[in-house]
């Protein structure tokens, strides 16, 4: 039985859901033979990327804040573009592995998930939901919503996107976009997600697009109100608690509560500055797996 399991997930691309109704057992028994099929090496995962995987750093810093999965990237800091690519093909991977075809999988839109859309070649069949409005960036092409169409054309599932911008003036602007036939549409899958990906920026300049589309006078003032870290225009403090701010009504995205309660949710995030973000967004429950580099995940571990 567990060869077949192993054979029929595998090889086949089977979903856990179907190899359980042709089992005639629960998806939990086949979650169980899975690992066993590992376990026992008669399943060996071979992660082929440029950039070596760092094992020792991934297992301590998933050990250390009890993370699903952690992939620690050995890539330089110093190369932007190279250590992007890197972390996407790494991510890409893990996502391949994970994915499962009744997944309902929420993308945020980041510099580092884009990298991760590049490197996507295969991906179990499943609806993709757009968890952000759009956020331009002069240095990137790539919408939100581009981003949902590719990945969602790559699994050959569904994909649910919609045409507006992450941060406007008002919040009655936000609340008339948030009716919006399309919008809904995307917005009433949330309570269905089963993962995420999304990136982490923590409140300083360059090291967010959303603190960085705000502007400088409003930076400012929401860290003077106490924000630190934002993950899907989600603003925290430094424990990962969300504040509530002016921002909050004008941003057209996945809520607090709602990334919180879905299953995975997986971070993709470079730079050792941004350490507290995520240790922030770790500890409030936001993040449950994380795909980084060596300089980032040392410096998570110094303050553990």
């Amino acid at each position: 039985m567990t060869a077949t399991a192993a054979r029929r997930y595998y090889l086949e691309g089977a979903s856990k859901s179907d190899i359980a109704d042709e089992l005639g057992v629960s998806r939990f028994k086949v979650a169980r033979l899975l690992e066993q099929a590992r376990d026992t090496g008669l399943v060996r995962i071979e992660l082929d990327y440029r950039g070596s995987l760092d094992l020792d750093l991934s297992v301590r810093l998933r050990t250390a804040y009890g993370l699903r999965h952690c992939v620690v990237v050995d890539s330089p800091e110093q190369d932007d573009s190279l250590l992007r690519t890197n972390l996407g093909t790494a991510g890409a991977r893990l996502l391949t592995e994970i994915v499962e075809a009744d997944d309902v999988l929420g993308l945020a839109w980041a510099r580092a998930l884009i990298a991760v859309r590049r490197s996507l070649t295969r991906l179990s069949a499943c609806a993709v939901v757009q968890l952000t409005g759009a956020l331009p960036s002069p240095a990137f092409d790539e919408s939100s919503i581009d981003l949902v169409r590719d990945v969602a054309r790559t699994s050959t599932g569904h994909a649910l996107f919609f045409y507006v911008p992450m941060i406007v003036p008002d919040a009655a602007t936000a609340r008339a976009l948030r009716t919006q036939p399309d919008v809904l549409r995307a917005m009433s899958k949330f309570p269905e997600l089963t993962k995420a990906v999304v990136g982490l920026g923590a409140w300083q300049p360059g090291l967010s697009t959303v603190a960085d589309a705000v502007g400088e006078v409003e930076r400012r003032e929401l860290y003077d109100l106490g924000v630190r870290a934002e993950l899907c225009g989600i603003q925290l403090d430094a424990e990962g608690t969300p504040i509530e701010t002016p921002l909050t009504e004008r941003v057209i995205a996945i809520e607090a509560q709602q990334l919180r309660a879905v299953p995975e949710v997986i971070a993709v995030a470079y730079g050792s500055a941004k350490a507290p973000a995520v240790r922030a967004a770790i500890h409030g429950g936001f993040v449950k797996s994380l795909v980084t580099h060596t300089g980032l995940a040392r410096q998570l571990l110094e303050d553990v």
